[in-house]
């Protein structure tokens, strides 16, 4: 397998042949290895979409002192299109019930700086999405059916730009859970999508955000 070094699990996870899901194999948490990844390339296992207008976005991998690894996954476009959301989708694994942990930082941005992850995603319009906003100072839970956002919660929190933040969202069935900085923030329900799918970096517009320390855990 020529992208082993992509990704690395905590606890041994075979990788002879790369299946369509990990989940159903996994049984720890999966730390998407940065290590070893070369600057101002693309950070492979990943694909690259946008929901809305605008042109595409450029995620690259960057060095970062701060960061956990001495790298970062960036989104480095300046598009000002409001209706604008870069993803990077990761490729190896699909999953339903699971959690996922990462750190982001809001480098810059005049329309917004944002950072979120994006779960059970079936396609660049149909997706959950937790994100953090630095310019407005909240966290918002949204869903996005055929490229078009819905509010399901939020809370009004300090966000602070050019810092690390941690972000998870957990989803368990139709319950999903939402942490900033280690704390609970909020849980709601919805049953939009009930099927696995893919999960996402996002960012909004002209935010140039990076992505460290990104986990990923199945739960039964």
């Amino acid at each position: 397998m020529t992208r082993r070094r992509a990704f690395t699990a905590v606890a041994v996870v075979a990788l002879i042949a790369l299946p369509i899901s990990l989940e159903a194999q996994m049984t720890s948490p999966l730390l998407i290895d940065l290590s070893n990844a070369e600057p101002n390339r693309e950070p492979e296992d990943f694909t690259f979409s946008r929901t809305g207008q605008g042109e595409a976005a450029r995620w690259i991998i960057v060095e970062d002192a701060t960061a956990s690894q001495g790298r970062a996954i960036a989104q480095v476009s300046t598009d000002r299109t409001d209706y604008r959301f870069p993803i990077a989708v990761y490729q190896p694994f699909t999953g339903k019930n699971l959690e996922v942990k990462l750190r982001f930082k809001a480098v810059a941005g005049s329309v917004d700086e944002a950072g979120g992850i994006a779960v059970r995603l079936t396609s660049p319009d149909d997706y959950y999405i937790v994100r953090a906003n630095a310019l407005e100072d909240n966290v918002r839970f949204y869903r996005v059916v055929k490229g078009r956002r819905e509010q399901l919660a939020g809370a009004n929190i300090k966000v602070s730009a050019k810092e690390w933040h941690a972000l998870a969202l957990r989803a368990e069935g139709e319950q999903f859970s939402v942490s900033f900085d280690g704390n609970v923030l909020f849980i709601t329900t919805d049953k939009t999508f009930a099927d696995p799918g893919k999960i996402a970096l996002w960012t909004k517009a002209d935010s140039v955000t990076r992505f460290d320390a990104i986990e990923i855990t199945p739960l039964p």
